[in-house]
C-alpha cells in the first residue's frame, strides 16, 4: 500500500464552501514562520453568486466571551488579513505554493482555488489557559482561525449556514542552535552559626515535551538545625500581559520526602517530568493552545523577538524549578516553627525542531479527514461556535476509490 497524507476538510452547512488544509499547526521557529496554505472548494449553484473569501485571524481572549467589564469584553483581535479566493484575482497556478496544494487542485478539480497566507513578525504563538471540568465557554487564550464564507462583498453579512472556521495553531520550537549552557545556582542561609550550603543544576538550559529532567542537588547541612523536607518542583508561571498583568504559577510537577539532619550532606540527583497528562483536571495550566477534540501539551516558553513589545504576546509562559528546604526548630517573636528557604532555576519547555521531510518525499496518496463532532464516539451533540462551522460530508469531494 502507497502512504498516506491526511488533509484536514471542513465543508460549511449549505455547502457552498469547504476549506482543505495539509495540516494545523504552523512552526515558529524564530527567525522564520511556517506560511499557511490551503485550498477552497466551492460549489457554484449553492453560491448564487455570491463571492468566497477566507481569512486569517489571531485573537487574544481574557475569560468567556459572555464576561464584560462595564460594557468592555476581554477580547482583542491582534490581526485579521482577507483574500477574495472566488472569483479568483489572479491565475489560479500563480496561487499555488505548495505540493499538497497542487495535489488538491488536481484532486478536487476545476471549482477547488488555492490561499495562502504568512504570519506577520510579531504574532504570538498559540496558547490557552486548560479550564476546570465544570468550566462552559472560551477562556484565556491566544488563537488563530481560518474562515472562508460566501457574501455579496468583503464586508457584507456573513450568513452562518455560508462560513466554516477552522482552528489551527501557531507553535514555538526550539532555536536551531545548541540547547543551552547548564543552569547552576549556589546559596548560603545562614540559620545559625554555621551555614547551610545548597547547590542546585540543570544539565542545560533548553528541555522538550517529554524529557525528563535531571536536577543535581547538594546540600551541605553545617548548622545546628535539621532540614525536615526538601520540595523540589517544576513550576509554571503564565502571565496575562495585555489587559490585567495577572500572574499564575502551578505547579506542573513535584517530587519531596528527603531530610537532612544537622551536620549532614545530601547529594542526589532528582527526575522530574512536566507533563499535561498528570495535570488534567487542573484549572489555569497553560497548554500550546488545543484544537477541537486533539490532544496538546503543556505550553512551550515564550520566546520574546527582538523589536516585538511583549504586550503583543497576550499571554507569557514560563518555567522554572524551585528547590524549597523546610527548616525545623527556628526561633520566631513567640515560638519554635518551621521555616522555609528557597532558590529558583529558570529553563526553557520546547518542542524539538522537527527533521526537515523534502517535498520530493512527501506521501502520494491523499486521505481527507472530517470534522463532525457527531463522527467521535462518546460525544454528543455539537460545540462548535457558530452553525456553519459543520462539515458537510463529501458532498464537495471526489468519491475515494
Amino acid at each position: 500500500m502507497s502512504p498516506k497524507n491526511v488533509v484536514f476538510k471542513k465543508i460549511c452547512k449549505d455547502k457552498s464552501v469547504g476549506v482543505y488544509m495539509g495540516r494545523r499547526d504552523f512552526v515558529d521557529r524564530v527567525d522564520s514562520v511556517d506560511p499557511v496554505d490551503g485550498v477552497i472548494a466551492i460549489d457554484r449553484e449553492a453560491l448564487q453568486g455570491r463571492k468566497v473569501f477566507v481569512t486569517l485571524s489571531c485573537t487574544f481572549r481574557y475569560g468567556r466571551d459572555d464576561m464584560d467589564v462595564m460594557g468592555v469584553a476581554f477580547r482583542r483581535e491582534l490581526y485579521l488579513s482577507t483574500r477574495q479566493v472566488y472569483p479568483p484575482l489572479q491565475d489560479r497556478e500563480q496561487g499555488v505554493h505548495t505540493r499538497t496544494q497542487a495535489k488538491l487542485l488536481r484532486k478536487l478539480g476545476d471549482d477547488a482555488y488555492p490561499f495562502f497566507f504568512e504570519f506577520p513578525h510579531n504574532l504570538p504563538c498559540s496558547v490557552a489557559m486548560q479550564p476546570a471540568p465544570h468550566d462552559v465557554g472560551k477562556q484565556c487564550a491566544v488563537e488563530f482561525e481560518v474562515k472562508a464564507f460566501s457574501a455579496e462583498s468583503q464586508d457584507g453579512k456573513i450568513r452562518k449556514r455560508s462560513s466554516v472556521k477552522l482552528m489551527i495553531r501557531k507553535v514555538q520550537y526550539a532555536p536551531e542552535t545548541e540547547e543551552g549552557a547548564p543552569v547552576e545556582i549556589s546559596r548560603d542561609f545562614p540559620v545559625s552559626d554555621k551555614p547551610l550550603h545548597v547547590t542546585a543544576r540543570l544539565d542545560k538550559e533548553i528541555f522538550y515535551h517529554g524529557e525528563t529532567m535531571r536536577l543535581h542537588l547538594n546540600v551541605v547541612n553545617n548548622s545546628s538545625k535539621n532540614v525536615k523536607n526538601v520540595v523540589v518542583s517544576v513550576d509554571q508561571v503564565a502571565t496575562v500581559v495585555l489587559y490585567s498583568n495577572d500572574s499564575y504559577v502551578k505547579c506542573v510537577a513535584i517530587e519531596e520526602g528527603e531530610t537532612v539532619s544537622a551536620g549532614k550532606t545530601l547529594q542526589k540527583d532528582i527526575l522530574l517530568l512536566p507533563l499535561l497528562a498528570n495535570n488534567r483536571e487542573r484549572r489555569g495550566i497553560a497548554l500550546d493552545g488545543k484544537l477541537k477534540h486533539e490532544d496538546t501539551n503543556l505550553a512551550s516558553s515564550s520566546t520574546i523577538k527582538p523589536g516585538v513589545l511583549k504586550e503583543v504576546l497576550g499571554l507569557m509562559v514560563s518555567y522554572r524549578v524551585t528547590v524549597k528546604l523546610i527548616i525545623g526548630g527556628l526561633m520566631s517573636s513567640s515560638c519554635l516553627c518551621d521555616s522555609e528557604v528557597s532558590l529558583e532555576l529558570p529553563f526553557k519547555l520546547m518542542h524539538p525542531k522537527p527533521d526537515t521531510v523534502k517535498e520530493s518525499e512527501m506521501e502520494e496518496e491523499l486521505v481527507f479527514q472530517e470534522f463532525k463532532r457527531s463522527y467521535l464516539r462518546g460525544m454528543i451533540g455539537d460545540d462548535d461556535d457558530e452553525e456553519g462551522n459543520v462539515s458537510g460530508g463529501d458532498d464537495m469531494a471526489p468519491k475515494e476509490n
